[in-house]
Parts: structure tokens; sequence; C-alpha cells
């Protein structure tokens, strides 16, 4: 036989020795691990990663609600413009405003 064909038998012993509780350990370690491995990535690893990611939805939060508020202001300005301009000249068209007579 040669080295790997002798490894094989060993590694599904192994496997098959391995209990349900003890896989579902394994894998709560690794995603454990893997979380925060993510967290440090994202520079979150100092223990407030709660509370910075809140604050970054609220800033998020208030970003929309002042872009939002923007281009309502902006088409309360644009509409209010088109109606100053439309009073303007009907009262020349009527000659209320001075006008030549």
């Amino acid at each position: 036989m040669t080295e790997p064909e002798q490894q094989k038998p060993a590694l599904v012993e192994n496997m098959l020795l391995l209990r349900r509780e003890d896989f579902d350990e394994l894998l709560d370690r690794a995603a454990e691990r893997g979380a925060e491995r993510v967290l440090t990535h994202l520079g979150l690893e100092n223990g407030h990663a709660a509370r910075d990611i809140r604050e970054l939805r609220d800033l998020l939060e208030a970003w929309r609600d002042a872009r939002r508020t923007a281009w309502q202001t902006t088409i309360k300005v644009v509409t209010t413009g088109i109606l100053a301009a439309l009073l303007v000249g009907a009262a020349i068209k009527l000659k209320l405003m001075g006008g030549a007579q």
C-alpha cells in the first residue's frame, strides 16, 4: 500500500468517532472564530461593535432624511419661483405694476 492509501482509513475512522454534539461544538467554535476575524477585519473588535453599528445606522438614516428634505426643499423653491413668475407676468399683463399705460 502506498502512504496516501494508509492515511485514508485513519481519517474515516476519526470522522466516524466524532459525535454529533462534538461536531456541533466544533462548528460553533469555527463560526465564532470566523465572526471574530470579520469584526477584526472591519475594525470592530474592541467590544463596542454593536454600538458602533447602531451609530452607523443612525448616521445613514440621518443622511437619508437630509437628502429627502433637500429634494423636498428644492421642489418647493422651484414651484414657488414658477408661481411667482406667473403672478408677476399676470400683473404686468393686467398693468397692475405701473407699466406703460
